[in-house]
């Protein structure tokens, strides 16, 4: 007979963690062991106020109940189907109710299972569509400085964030990059849109001049999330959006965390008022309850690369999970909770106590930036001499110790609450941060 060896449960050594100290957190662990509303719980019982929705993720809470048993009740009657040359019903539902919410225009949809996979398709079927019509000289994909698309070798070329790079040699050839929007001297402690940089975006016209026509796709992310909360200026995207539209590229936007209501709309592209060619999206697509992303595309790029293919398969691209019958549950019952509880109304409705609380933290000591827009802000610190990231990794540790789960990306601290917070959650939220930001002067 066969025999399963069952660690003992508090055995750290076989997980090797993504993206963590895995030698630091093992000797001395942070667990957490269950989660509702807007909560975490320890083993031990300890309340951990979520300050991060997860990793920006669980926008309606945690623990809802109705996708809960939307995910048991399709786990009954099937738990998994092929969608290669098969299909399922529930797949084609998701679908339709995702395209009922994305922009005019943007109604096809392809499933993927993270935000990774969504962005390196979005850039597979620019390319595919740039051939499509009979541009197959386009085969260059622009990226921004300080952008985070995922960690496929896709999503990293196009990508900005050097940590993100500097272990893995190369990365895809023909990519080039923007610049970032960041500018401290002129937009510091910014509410909303900050008034300086849209003419970042006219170092679009230079990378043309430099690579004529072989520009197929420019991906951005609406508001930069994992980079520590950069906002887009005031009319950047409008003119990003021009400029792809004057030399035939095409604009992707990465809307993995600024989708499903983060600022205050479904999607990021509504509140800035620039409709993409394509869009991904995850997290927020089934809170985070199954792994799932999507990539939604205009029907002008579905109807070049699907109609005008010869007979049999158009796109050599999926995944074996692609539409989840236990994901699309998930996203079906999310979608609903979305649409019954306003969540995007919520959060505009939250956003000027949340930016007002964010912005009380500005004079403490080592606080350089602030910046906010929807239910998200970035605190920015001065680094210690010498020990970039410790001061942020102090006052992460110490607000966990004290019952607040916030996010760090080196000397920034970004927050992200549920959709569901109020305004209790909010003050808790600030009134501790605000104390560790003080314990680590």
């Amino acid at each position: 007979m066969n025999q399963i060896n069952v660690p003992r449960p508090n055995d750290l050594d076989a997980f090797w963690m993504p993206y963590s100290d895995n030698r630091y957190f093992k000797s001395q662990p942070r667990m957490l062991a269950r989660a509702e509303g807007m909560s975490y719980f320890t083993a031990d019982g300890r309340e951990i106020i979520d300050g991060t929705a997860g990793l920006w993720c669980c926008n309606a809470g945690h623990g809802r109940k109705e996708i809960t048993e939307a995910i048991q009740k399709q786990a009954a009657v099937m738990d998994f189907a092929p969608t290669f040359q098969l299909g399922h019903p529930i797949a084609f539902e998701a679908a339709a109710r995702v395209a009922e919410m994305t922009p005019a225009g943007l109604d096809r949809v392809f499933f993927t299972n993270s935000g990774s996979e969504s962005a390196d398709t979005a850039l597979k079927i620019a390319l595919a569509y740039q051939k499509a019509r009979g541009q197959s000289q386009r085969v260059r994909l622009v990226g921004r400085e300080r952008g985070y698309h995922g960690v496929g070798f896709g999503g990293m070329s196009v990508g900005g964030i050097g940590g993100n790079r500097k272990q893995f040699g190369a990365m895809l050839p023909y990519v080039d990059h923007l610049p970032h929007t960041h500018l401290p001297e002129q937009n510091a402690f910014s509410r909303g849109l900050p008034q300086h940089g849209a003419h970042l975006a006219d170092a679009l016209e230079n990378l043309v001049a430099l690579h004529g026509d072989t520009i197929a796709a420019v991906m951005v992310e609406p508001m930069a999330g994992s980079t520590g909360v950069l906002v887009p200026p005031e009319g950047y995207l409008k003119r990003l959006r021009e400029l792809c539209d004057k030399h035939g590229i095409l604009l992707i936007f990465d809307e993995v965390i600024t989708g499903f209501g983060r600022l205050g709309t479904n999607f990021g592209a509504e509140r800035l008022g620039v409709t993409p060619d394509i869009m991904t999206m995850a997290k927020g697509l089934s809170n985070a309850a199954v792994p799932m992303g999507a990539v939604a595309v205009s029907n002008a790029i579905y109807d070049a690369v699907v109609n005008g293919a010869p007979e049999g398969i158009e796109l050599f691209h999926g995944y074996t999970y692609s539409g989840h019958p236990l994901a699309c549950a998930a996203s079906i019952a999310t979608l609903a909770l979305h649409k019954a509880e306003d969540l995007p109304g919520r959060a505009a409705a939250m956003e000027p106590y949340f930016e007002d609380a964010a912005h009380s933290l500005r004079g403490l000591p080592n606080v350089i930036d602030i910046r906010s827009i929807g239910l998200v802000t970035g605190i920015e610190l001065s680094s210690r001499p010498g020990k970039p990231t410790a001061r942020a990794v102090d006052i992460f540790r110490d607000c966990f110790d004290k019952g607040v789960l916030i996010r760090t990306t080196g000397d920034i601290i970004a927050l992200s609450p549920p959709l569901i917070a109020e305004k209790h959650h909010i003050d808790r939220i600030f009134g501790t941060l605000s104390d560790a930001i003080k314990a680590a002067a």
